[in-house]
């Protein structure tokens, strides 16, 4: 069952590292033609999506790449494994975005007091050119496994809002056309920037909480305290410690004070209750029996 199952995992990810390496070849392409097009129209939002496309086949590559180092088994250095490869991919993705989202805002504000006039006819081609092949790249990444992954999360939010930034582009290019309207360009520009910056924060937000071991959001400690200091013969939880070690598998470890020495081997109701309401499989307890030393909180350490 084991090699089976093994070797069904790995055809199954080589295929996802298929999609997305296809979608790394046609993001090079179209951000090749972007250039060009940004160029011979003087179009900035033009090259700023071209600038943003370069930066999603970045994104995937480092997914790619992320993705085969977490599947390393573990070993005597590395004993958690590799998965955390993936959560630095994402801090990585999403630190870029940023650091484009706010370049972006500066080279607009900056040809606002340098205005060029601008081909509209083929910034909206081109842009049009960019929302199919966005979302087509958009499509392969969610079907490689990005709702499930915050890495490949962080590499479809890069080509999601870049299908939004040629639909922005597009209206842009339309209204330059029939107005002449060449500082809605700009005005593109930073709307897209704006939202490639808030999506790059949210990502690094969560990339940040695992690499410093914080309890997932979704876990109230106090209440997880109190819900195992209910079960019969505990008394007192202590020294409590929750983190990811990627976006999926939560760790646990703790003191338990017990009452009585009764049962004390017998840690099943605990084990069953993380399971169930928090879904913690991986948890290593340690038992203590009689009174010890008061704490303020569960989680403090003396």
């Amino acid at each position: 069952m084991s090699d089976s199952n093994n070797t069904h995992s790995h055809s199954h990810a080589h295929s996802h590292d298929g999609k997305l390496s296809m979608a790394v070849f046609i993001n090079i392409l179209l951000t090749i033609v972007q250039i060009i097009g940004g160029i011979f129209s003087g179009s900035l939002s033009l090259i700023a999506d071209a600038l943003h496309n370069l930066s999603d086949a970045g994104a995937i590559v480092i997914a790619i790449v992320a993705r085969k180092i977490a599947r390393k088994p573990a070993n005597s250095q590395m004993t958690f494994g590799f998965k955390r490869a993936e959560i630095i991919g994402a801090l990585i993705n999403s630190t870029t975005l940023i650091i484009l989202g706010v370049y972006l805002i500066y080279a607009s504000i900056e040809k606002y007091f340098n205005p060029q006039p601008i081909d509209g006819w083929i910034v909206v081609w081109i842009a049009s050119i960019a929302l199919v092949i966005d979302s087509i790249t958009a499509w392969l990444t969610y079907q490689a496994g990005a709702k499930n992954n915050l890495n490949l999360k962080a590499a479809f939010i890069h080509n999601l809002s870049d299908a939004f930034a040629s639909v922005v582009v597009i209206v842009a290019g339309s209204l330059i056309i029939l107005y002449q309207w060449y500082v809605v360009d700009l005005l593109a520009t930073i709307l897209i920037s704006v939202y490639v910056v808030y999506h790059g924060i949210i990502l690094a937000k969560q990339s940040i909480r695992i690499l410093m071991q914080a309890v997932p959001v979704d876990i109230n400690i106090d209440k997880l305290c109190k819900d195992i200091e209910s079960i019969e013969n505990v008394d007192k939880v202590r020294h409590i410690h929750v983190w990811q070690l990627d976006d999926s598998e939560v760790y646990l470890e703790t003191s338990v004070n017990l009452k009585t020495m009764e049962h004390v081997q017998d840690l099943t109701p605990i084990k069953d209750l993380l399971a169930a309401q928090y879904g913690i499989h991986h948890s290593t307890i340690e038992v203590v029996v009689g009174n010890q030393l008061p704490t303020e909180n569960c989680y403090e350490l003396e």
